[in-house]
């Protein structure tokens, strides 16, 4: 029986923060792409551009106001959805009472995060209650970190079971970072002692895996000549939702180990990229210097049509265990905002509508919707492949 046919809740699934930038986006791919028997709503502030969104989108789509300084909004919105799906960060500021309502709920939540700090608060704070409820708490679920953490797991599935595995993700881009990107970054720069403690909090209240062991660390600037390009470490979330997907699931062998790095085809190139990230990361210390910053792109803003078109992403990953070597690549179009609403929205599809793995608390894509999502944007457009074998 369809999971649509299953509840008595009012919609299946309720986008917070339709009106900004990604969630328009968003909430256009779910009008053009949703079941005729979904009951979804958009959800904000602000009544006048929600209607103006409401009216533009056709159908039969619901109205919902909340707002994240009125905590009893957020509660009546988790009441009033089997899946919430939320684009309003950065999370560390405006997130945790959606969350702390959904996990109280048992209503199936999922955001856009990059944020470390934000994602291991949750953890701590909320894992808990959501598996006590049966709420699926999913962070990171556009660029950040889809096509890393379904990347992996794809890969993965082309080694032999039962061994030792490594897997190496080389990340190439030609996109413009979303606003909401960028304040996330900045924060992160600006908390870098907060974010260690949060990470050290969770550590004492995670399980210890046993048995096995998973690990990422952070892997040496090199020329990687398996694609023919510089590998530098790249310093986002992701590697650590692969880590948590490979601790979850046995499929990732006895002993797992990823790396996770930007390539850049040209030493030049990748010698200014490492000094303007620490550039940035110098001057998101100093206030004057972050609000400077933050001006300069600001959440809800994004690039024209055009050039979103020209815009693509591929991650190409090495796979290696029990004398095999696969080489995959997960691929499309414009990541920080066409395909991130396209991840968003499948993957808040993939809650409301299919059969899924019994999984409750913090999760990942991979563990909670792995096959299911996969097989969504593969439909969708995003190229899973199989580069080669050896």
């Amino acid at each position: 029986m369809s999971r649509l046919k299953r509840s008595d809740r009012p919609y299946d699934i309720v986008l917070f923060g339709a009106t900004g930038f990604v969630g328009t986006l968003t909430a256009e791919y779910l009008a053009a792409h949703a079941p005729a028997d979904l009951r979804w709503a958009i959800a904000g502030r602000g009544e006048e551009k929600l209607e103006r969104l409401r009216e533009r989108l056709g159908g039969d789509v619901g109205v919902l106001r909340a707002d994240v300084s009125d905590p009893a909004s957020l509660r009546a919105l988790a009441e009033h959805a089997r899946v919430v799906a939320t684009t309003v960060g950065p999370y560390v500021s405006y997130g945790e009472e959606l969350v702390a309502a959904c996990a109280d709920t048992g209503a199936d939540y999922l955001d856009l995060t990059g944020e470390p700090e934000f994602v291991d608060l949750m953890y701590v704070r909320h894992d808990a209650r959501a598996r006590e409820t049966g709420a699926r708490l999913l962070h990171a679920c556009g660029f950040d970190s889809v096509p890393h953490d379904l990347g992996v797991y794809f890969t993965v599935r082309q080694l032999p079971e039962g061994v030792p595995l490594t897997v190496d993700g080389f990340v190439s881009v030609d996109a413009t970072f979303s606003g909401g990107t960028f304040a996330s970054a900045l924060g992160q720069f600006a908390r870098g002692r907060q974010m260690l403690a949060a990470a050290r909090e969770r550590g004492r209240h995670e399980p210890r895996l046993m048995g096995r062991r998973a690990a990422a660390p952070v892997g040496p600037p090199r020329f990687a000549p398996e694609v023919g390009a510089w590998a530098l470490p790249l310093p986002t979330i992701d590697p650590q939702i692969v880590l948590r997907s490979a601790r979850a699931l046995p499929r990732y062998g006895p002993d797992f180990r990823y790396r996770h790095y930007a390539a850049v085809r040209r030493l030049p190139v990748a010698v200014g990229g490492v000094a303007a990230v620490g550039t940035l990361a110098a001057a998101a210390q100093l206030p004057p210097a972050r609000r400077w910053l933050s001006d300069r792109l600001k959440p809800g803003e994004g690039p024209s049509a055009q050039k979103r078109a020209r815009s693509w992403f591929s991650v190409r990953f090495v796979g290696e265990g029990g004398g095999r070597r696969v080489c995959t690549e997960v691929a499309g179009g414009d990541p920080g905002y066409d395909e991130t609403a396209k991840m968003f929205a499948e993957a808040a599809l993939a809650l409301a509508c299919d059969d899924l793995p019994p999984t409750a608390g913090q999760g990942t894509t991979a563990v909670a919707m792995g096959d299911a999502l996969t097989g969504r944007l593969t439909r969708a457009g995003v190229r899973f492949r199989v580069a080669s074998r050896r």
